[in-house]
């Protein structure tokens, strides 16, 4: 998990330079660099995580910061989707990086859960087996 949090990562914090230097605006919105912030926090729990007794408090801190993540641009993807359904005009590369920020954060939430479950099974799956072997 911890390659793919870091890969995740990366993504997200290209997406936000990318939203910002490749705005056509002169003075684009520093909002635009909040796929990057993420991203980069989100880098660091990766990096982290390559180290096997730092490994858990990373990928937990990785989910939260996920969460975090989704559940923001979330937000800020719908309300711009109504505003856009209700006739308004909408910055479309701000509502494509919105969108985009929510998916990854969300897929990582969801990776990260996985992992967890998995994990637990074979904790309990290696108890199971120590507790037989010593009776």
């Amino acid at each position: 998990m911890a390659k793919i949090t870091i890969a995740l990562a990366v993504i997200l914090t290209l997406l936000g330079l990318g939203t910002y230097f490749g705005s056509p605006d002169a003075n684009p919105s520093k909002t635009a660099l909040i796929p990057s912030v993420f991203g980069v926090l989100l880098l660091g729990c990766g990096l982290a995580a390559l180290q096997p007794s730092w490994r858990k408090h990373a990928m937990h801190a990785a989910a939260s910061i996920g969460l975090l993540g989704a559940l923001a641009a979330s937000g800020r993807g719908v309300m711009a989707v109504s505003k856009l359904v209700g006739g308004a005009e909408v910055n479309q590369t701000a509502l494509v990086s919105v969108l985009l920020m929510a998916a990854l954060c969300w897929l990582l939430v969801a990776l990260c859960v996985n992992s967890f479950i998995a994990a637990r099974r074979r904790q309990a799956a290696a108890a199971e087996g120590s507790d037989a072997g010593g009776q």
